[in-house]
Order: structure tokens, then C-alpha cells, then sequence
């Protein structure tokens, strides 16, 4: 994913298409992510950087914004472009991963920035394999982020879960974003989430769950269509 400037951050027309930017990356998942939200994590919280930007704590702000910055940086072995953040190595990234969004977390705990952070450090986690502590940062950014990046997170922790086998703990998780949903994870994105899940296990109720999806328009529409045949196809 490119990354993105501080134009971008500061556009209206950008921070307004957030939420349809969830059903575009619902439908190219398997291309873009391991698990739920993780890659959505880098665009979905840029945007977020136009509205913490506004507000009066400036400092936590800026230092959000910053590790925004380290977490959507390239690894470029050769000289980066002037201006453009970038790491040598993967590894290098991620210690300033690390140390950027920890020292948020550390330094401003209890706030919504620190529950930002560690929603990232979450998904940063399940992206690298690490899914215990993956679990553990996601948990805790359900219990003390807002509701919006609160159902990020389920979602995520959802789909891990699902990952391990965990069918019960995931569909919970799902439902409870299906009852409420919100900008940044809608109902039918959850929805499509959760029939993939039920495919096997369940799946009458997967298909429940699609059928009003395929009459829909855009994005879900057609990721639930496929879902649907892919059913029919496992009987």
C-alpha cells in the first residue's frame, strides 16, 4: 500500500471514504492481509490522524501521527526519495514499530491514542505470526478503544481466532459487530466475515448470512456472491 502524505491526511473527500474503504478491502482480502483489519489498520488510522490532529492534545497527536508514519513506511535497502520515511530492513521497521507505538501506549495510557496504538501493535503482531500477543493487544484495544476501532479489533480478533480453529469465540466476536455496527466496520462487511468462518461448520447458516448480501450492490455484493459458490462447491 502507498503510503500517505499529509495532503492525503488533511483531505475531507478522504477521511469521508474511510468507511467504503472497509467493504474495497473486505473484497481483496486474501491479497492484502493475513487477518482482519490489518492491513485496513495503515489507511483506516491515517484517516484517523485528520481528526486527533484537530483536537487539543496536540502532543499525543503528533506522536500518533509519527508512528502512523513508521508503521506505513517502505523498507528501502537503497537511498529513500527526499522527504519519504523508510527502513533499511524489515527488522529495523519493526523495532521502530515497536518503540513508537509502545512508548504511546506507555506514555499516554488511557487515552484514546493509546488505545489506537495498541490496536496496531495488535495487528502488527498477527501480521508477524506472534498471535498470542496478538490476542492479548487486540483484547485490550476492544476494552479501551472507542466503538469504531473497538469493532476493528473484534474483527481482527475474530478472524485469529477463526485461524485457529476457534469457530465459537469468533462468531461472538462477529455478532456482536453485526448487532453494532459501525462506520469503519459495517453490518454487512461483518456479516460477509462471519459466513466465510461458518462456511464449513455451519453452512445453512453461512448462506443465511449471504443471501441478502448478493442483493446488494458494490464490493460485498460480489465478494458474497463468490462466498455463496464456494459453498456449493465444498457439499
Amino acid at each position: 500500500m502507498d503510503r500517505l502524505t499529509r495532503h492525503e491526511l488533511k483531505s475531507d473527500k478522504f477521511v469521508e471514504e474511510v468507511g467504503q474503504t472497509v467493504h474495497f478491502l473486505e473484497e481483496h482480502k486474501p491479497q492484502m492481509l493475513r487477518y482482519g483489519g490489518i492491513a485496513l489498520a495503515v489507511l483506516v488510522l491515517a484517516g484517523a490522524g485528520y481528526f486527533f490532529m484537530k483536537s487539543r492534545a496536540a502532543g499525543r497527536q503528533a506522536a500518533l501521527y509519527e508512528a502512523l508514519e513508521t508503521y506505513n513506511a517502505p523498507v528501502m535497502p537503497q537511498n529513500a526519495p527526499e522527504g519519504v520515511k523508510s527502513f533499511r530492513t524489515e527488522q529495523e521497521r519493526q523495532a521502530a514499530i515497536q518503540k513508537d507505538l509502545g512508548a504511546i501506549v506507555s506514555k499516554y495510557s488511557g487515552t484514546d491514542e493509546a488505545a489506537v496504538a495498541t490496536y496496531l501493535l495488535g495487528v502488527n503482531a498477527a501480521d508477524n505470526g506472534r498471535l498470542d500477543e496478538a490476542e492479548q493487544d487486540l483484547k485490550r484495544a476492544i476494552e479501551e478503544a472507542g466503538k469504531d476501532y473497538a469493532s476493528l479489533a473484534r474483527q481482527s480478533l475474530a478472524e485469529i481466532y477463526a485461524s485457529q480453529g476457534k469457530t465459537a469465540e469468533a462468531e461472538t466476536l462477529l455478532r456482536e459487530v453485526i448487532a453494532h455496527p459501525t462506520v469503519l466496520v459495517s453490518k454487512e462487511a461483518a456479516s460477509l466475515s462471519l459466513a466465510k468462518i461458518l462456511a464449513k461448520s455451519k453452512p445453512e447458516e453461512a448462506r443465511k448470512l449471504l443471501e441478502p448480501l448478493r442483493a446488494s450492490t458494490g464490493p460485498v455484493s460480489r465478494a458474497a456472491i463468490q462466498a455463496y459458490a464456494e459453498i456449493g462447491q465444498t457439499k
